[in-house]
């Protein structure tokens, strides 16, 4: 952030550069308001209102105009007014006097399709709002699909309606008001210089790096905190037989790169470990209660490392999580879960193909929680006994704990007794704090 000493008295005007419609302020406040927070909503609204009749340009106001009809303090519509630029909704000039002048350009918000495409926004956006309430917004923005397959175009073009005259040649007219949007700028510092000179020339299209294809790579560089040697590789290994980049492969291989060094967890800006939305509330002290704590505070690597008493697990063993988290995009508590079942029903050996058939069926059936993942354990145990044929067993104790999944409980699928297992997760999270 600037800090730019700014006073009541200081004047500013408002400039719409752009045409501001009822949907652009509904995308406002449902889409850029969970991520700029209300008083910088609030604040793009009041610099609305401060237009005049033809919602162009405002007289001078002074920043205790703002103060008086927002009751705010200053410092906190600096704040607002940063958050406003920082998402590309205002650009702010200043002029330097005796009493600081600013100009403050209003622009449109960027349209649903290209919100939730954002490699920024998107994600923030899902962040704050959390799955259930970002699938809601999701909704709002949708079209239905209709199928005209059986349908015939009839529409009408323009020479068929209109016929031809001869008339004069307008002049094109570059200052009539359109709308108009403002890119969010992120000074990561990229050198593209590098990226581009450890290319070959006979590799890259001379439109490889234009302007829209370099804000992407700044911005994956910030929301996955890729160096300059890291975007390099990415860079190299996206581009397409054209000699350009493929966008959709460089946002994918940023995201893997990240996931693969972070153990599956997306950037910490969306998740901790387990995402806090989808944790089990606090309070309830039960031995269910306490394994739901414990899955969802440690990652799957450091649950592996704990199942391997403190050695350095397998790169097989490491790979095949990596790959729950990435490919299948399982949560990590959720992961979690299903690693500790496939060790107890298994023989300690975490092999693949058992891996693989659970957390197919975990993804089918949409499991996000670990009390989820528990549940379905419960409920699912005898059908996935039969999927992976386990050997025969005499099972000592038959009778359920109602505090915790049977499979905890059964002789050959727990490492010695489901109150020394719990303790283990309990060292594990000593080791956190």
């Amino acid at each position: 952030m600037k800090n730019l000493s700014i006073l009541p008295a200081d004047t500013y005007t408002v400039i719409n550069k752009t045409v501001l419609t009822d949907k652009d302020k509904k995308l406002i406040s449902v889409l850029y308001q969970p991520i700029i927070g209300f008083a910088a909503t609030a604040l793009y609204f009041t610099l609305v209102d401060d237009l005049d009749k033809q919602e162009i340009i405002s007289n001078d106001l002074t920043h205790h105009h703002l103060m008086a009809t927002m009751q705010l303090k200053l410092e906190d519509i600096v704040i607002a007014r940063e958050k406003l630029e920082a998402v590309g909704l205002l650009k702010t000039y200043l002029k330097k006097d005796n009493i600081n002048q600013y100009v403050y350009l209003l622009y449109s918000p960027i349209s649903a399709n290209e919100f939730f495409n954002h490699p920024i926004l998107n994600i923030v956006l899902y962040n704050n709002l959390g799955k259930q309430e970002y699938e809601k917004v999701l909704s709002l923005f949708k079209f239905p699909r209709i199928n005209l397959k059986d349908y015939e175009d009839v529409t009408s073009s323009f020479d068929e309606v209109f016929k031809s005259v001869v008339g004069t040649i307008m002049e094109i007219k570059d200052d009539i008001t359109k709308k108009d949007s403002n890119n969010i700028m992120i000074n990561k510092g990229i050198d593209f210089n590098m990226i581009i000179s450890s290319l070959p020339e006979s590799q890259i299209n001379s439109k490889c790096f234009n302007s829209e294809t370099k804000e992407l790579i700044n911005n994956l560089s910030y929301i996955y905190n890729l160096s300059s040697l890291d975007m390099q590789g990415l860079i190299r290994n996206s581009i397409n037989e054209k000699g350009l980049i493929d966008k959709t492969i460089l946002r994918k291989s940023c995201r893997d790169y990240y996931q693969f060094d972070n153990f599956g967890n997306l950037p910490t800006l969306i998740y901790n470990k387990q995402p806090d939305y989808l944790k089990k509330p606090k309070g309830d002290n039960s031995k269910w209660a306490k394994m739901v704590y414990t899955f969802e505070n440690i990652t799957p690597y450091q649950l592996l490392r704990a199942k391997y008493k403190g050695a350095e697990p397998t790169d097989r063993d490491k790979k095949l999580i990596e790959n729950l988290l990435i490919d299948q995009k399982l949560n990590p508590g959720v992961v979690n879960v299903l690693i500790s079942y496939v060790l107890k029903i298994n023989n300690e050996q975490l092999k693949k193909s058992y891996v693989e058939t659970i957390a197919g069926q975990w993804k089918r059936l949409n499991i996000e929680t670990v009390e989820e993942a528990m549940q379905i354990t419960e409920k699912e145990h005898k059908k996935i006994k039969k999927l992976i044929k386990p050997k025969e067993v005499k099972v000592k104790n038959d009778k359920t704990s109602k505090d915790i999944p049977a499979w905890f409980n059964k002789e050959q699928e727990v490492l010695e007794t489901s109150k020394e297992d719990i303790e283990e997760m309990n060292k594990i999270l000593s080791e956190l704090v």
